[in-house]
């Protein structure tokens, strides 16, 4: 039943038609969590259907967080409660030409996510192990390490088998230019600024180099008191790699970060801290932790040991530090909660992530993920939430200076020139490096935090030191690999799209950096393999890279910005974010390198408020036309890999659908006692079976969907007023990182008319 090739799931453990052995006709639509999850009940039914018209079949593989801990501890479970590792079968499968994967946005688990899913996973009868903070014996060692695989962005390095293009498909981009979302004003006077260091952090202390030898490298520690320590062997290398080393020094950080909050405090602004604790999963927690301890001085002067014997790590934020406090005697119990209030009072306003509820900015370190937060906040005419419940100016802490600076350009343009206009602006698309775990910075076992002062070294096979740093006890040591083949593939990448586009691509590339001056060194060597003519190419440094872009897209002019994997993230959410409103809507395609395809639906920064109103209301916000965009781009490569002509056709008609449910306004309403994602999701079927009906390519399909429109089209108001009268009630889904089969598909496919309609089709 542990087999990642050949296990099934348990019955009823995931939405969809039963796994079977993989041919060339299969899209594989991954199971992930939250919105997105809840959303397939819904959705996985109605694609199948479709599908199976065209002899494609599609397989689910859970990749969700819950999943992915219970794969990974087979032999503490029942036969009944195995899964295989369906993560691991699909980073195989990525290697082989006749993959097609929809993946859909997964929980990107910082340590408080963790945790809360392991208790719900027992709770619900799975009798896996605790996460040992500090694991003595071998066997606590063991499981702690299961378990760090599964936090952060897991997922990404292993299926990630190709370049990254994501960008606004045009029926999206006319949609969003006629239907303009709320952007807010901006004023010359706004006091919103970013902070970031200027040395001790990781882009000061970068170094880099380019191997020339195939073999393995050894991380160690050359402590001052003479033991060297090996921190991680063997590297495997190979010829081409550009191998990184960085450091982030405490001793700058902590008065860096003290200095910012006294700073937030003069110029009477909010506080807010901007990381990505779940990609960066090893170092950003740690810094996070830092900030904390900044903030609140006085808790951790009288209660930081208290708290630390109690349980409570500020690397998991405030709230855990809260929580641990309620194991403590009432009166240090209720010490630590003055202390926490004096600290707020002493300091300058921090920044909310719910007002309503007292959640601040400091309370989880998966709450405030600074590629969704910095374009959310700058759509805000440059405002976070304060704990009055209003609006105002902030400065927004990014500590490393690598890309921090991106966002202090748009916040300067938008104080000189307004906010973005959605109906003229152009567009920035993204070429991004990502194939086999390319600039994985920060979140994986090449990252640690050093615990004695010494010397750092990277040595390869011979002996010979490539890389060192001096450091000191607690700094934040990371090294990151990026190898030749996916620079090749992505050099490649960006000159098809400019060529398929004519806008001009530009490499956010700063030459003053040591990694980006060996991307440029082999991106240039790389160009004159491919025809450039009549192309517009350019290398810029990023801050001069955005404000290129800013100025085009103001005057409603495209420009392809072909970056890293870091800057991938950050400007998939920051641009389509003033664009279209949300990332969510961008297509986002992934060519893997061995000839497969892999496509992407957006982002999921906001699933969690969306399940959370469920909860309440019965009410899904969750818009799926990532899952529509992605589709249509899957069966539209199924078609030109295997020549199924009725893929493609399925392909065009959903493309025209999805048109039509954006010009009639069927996406998710804003308010409960609309239309939510289940409706969106009818109206997309009965939009697809219309155009399926009325398509001259292939009699056979017509005459196939011409019954389903049109019952379809004679109960439109009775399955409108079904999946509207289960609103405004409070739903049980048996979980929430592993909700209840059976009740999440109640919950989601309440209209009895459309299911039955459904159910029939095809027969």
């Amino acid at each position: 039943m542990d087999s990642a090739g050949d296990a099934d799931y348990p019955a009823g453990s995931t939405p969809g038609p039963e796994r079977s052995v993989m041919t060339d006709s299969k899209i594989i639509y991954t199971h992930t969590d939250e919105a997105p999850l809840l959303a397939t009940y819904s959705f996985l039914p109605i694609i199948s259907a479709f599908a199976a018209t065209a002899g494609v079949a599609l397989e689910t593989r859970d990749i969700s967080l819950a999943g992915r801990i219970i794969a990974a501890f087979p032999e503490y479970l029942t036969p009944e409660q195995r899964i295989g590792d369906a993560l691991a079968e699909l980073g195989a499968l990525t290697l082989r030409p006749e993959a097609n994967i929809i993946k859909l946005p997964n929980i990107s688990a910082s340590m408080p996510q963790l945790k809360e899913a392991i208790a719900e996973l027992q709770g619900q009868g799975y009798a896996l192990p605790d996460y040992p903070d500090s694991p003595k014996t071998p066997e606590e060692k063991l499981i702690r390490a299961r378990y760090d695989k599964v936090k952060g962005s897991a997922v990404n390095p292993v299926i990630r088998e190709g370049n990254s293009d994501r960008r606004a498909p045009a029926s999206v981009k006319q949609y969003a230019r006629s239907h303009p979302h709320p952007m807010g004003a901006w004023s010359g006077d706004s006091q919103t600024n970013v902070a970031h260091m200027s040395t001790g952090d990781f882009r000061s202390s970068e170094q880099s180099v380019v191997i020339e030898q195939a073999g393995t490298l050894r991380i160690e520690l050359a402590a001052d008191g003479g033991a060297t320590t090996v921190l991680r062997e063997p590297v495997p290398v190979q010829v081409g790699e550009v191998v990184d080393a960085s450091f982030m020094s405490v001793a700058a950080l902590r008065p860096f970060l003290e200095a910012q909050i006294a700073r937030a405090k003069d110029e009477d602004v909010l506080f807010s801290l901007h990381l990505k604790a779940t990609m960066m999963k090893v170092s950003d927690p740690i810094i996070f932790g830092h900030g904390v301890r900044a903030f609140f001085p006085t808790l951790f002067a009288r209660f930081g040991e208290k708290l630390a014997a109690a349980g409570g790590d500020p690397d998991d934020g405030l709230g855990a530090l809260i929580q641990a406090a309620q194991s403590l005697p009432d009166d240090e119990r209720k010490g630590v909660e003055a202390a926490i209030r004096q600290d707020l009072a002493i300091g300058p306003r921090l920044a909310m992530v719910d007002s309503d509820n007292g959640i601040t900015n400091l309370h989880v370190p998966s709450d405030v993920i600074i590629d969704a937060s910095m374009p959310a906040m700058i759509r805000t005419s440059g405002h976070m939430w304060g704990p009055d419940g209003k609006e105002a100016d902030t400065l927004a802490v990014i500590p490393d200076s690598s890309y921090a600076g991106i966002y202090q350009v748009v916040l300067d343009d938008c104080r000189a020139n307004g906010a973005y206009d959605p109906t003229t602006m152009g567009s920035v698309p993204n070429v991004g490096l990502m194939a086999q775990a390319a600039e994985e910075y920060g979140s994986h076992d090449k990252t640690f935090e050093i615990p004695a002062a010494g010397v750092v070294r990277v040595v390869d096979g011979s002996g010979n030191t490539l890389m060192q740093h001096r450091v000191g006890a607690g700094d934040i040591w990371r090294m990151c690999q990026t190898k030749d083949v996916p620079i090749r593939d992505w050099v490649k990448l960006a000159v098809t799209r400019a060529r398929v586009t004519g806008a001009p691509a530009v490499f956010w590339l700063d030459e003053t950096r040591a990694h980006d001056a060996n991307l440029i060194a082999k991106a240039r060597a790389y160009l004159p393999e491919h025809d450039t003519s009549g192309l517009q190419i350019a290398f810029m440094a990023p801050t001069k890279a955005i404000a290129f872009s800013l100025e085009r897209i103001r005057r409603g002019e495209d420009t392809i910005s072909v970056t890293g994997n870091v800057l991938r993230d950050y400007l998939t959410d920051l641009f389509p974010i003033m664009e279209l409103g949300t990332s969510a809507k961008m297509l986002s395609v992934v060519p893997l390198i061995a000839g497969g395809g892999l496509f992407e639906t957006g982002a999921g920064g906001s699933a969690p408020k969306h399940v959370e109103q469920l909860v309440k209301e019965n009410y899904l916000r969750w818009d799926s036309l990532g899952e529509f965009l992605a589709l249509a781009a899957s069966f539209e490569h199924l078609a030109r890999t295997t020549g199924n002509a009725r893929a493609q056709i399925l392909a065009d008609t959903l493309d025209r659908a999805t048109a039509k449910l954006l010009n009639e306004n069927k996406s998710p309403a804003r308010r409960v006692g609309q239309i939510d994602n289940r409706g969106s999701h009818f109206y997309l079927a009965l939009f697809w079976a219309e155009e399926l009906a009325a398509q001259p390519e292939d009699t056979v399909l017509a005459a196939a969907f011409s019954p389903f429109a049109q019952t379809l089209q004679a109960n439109e108001q009775t399955i409108a007023d079904e999946l509207l009268a289960v609103q405004r009630r409070p739903v049980d889904l048996g979980g929430y990182y592993r909700p209840d089969p059976a009740k999440a598909e109640a919950v989601m496919r309440p209209s009895r008319t459309f299911n039955e309609a459904l159910a029939l089709l095809g027969r």
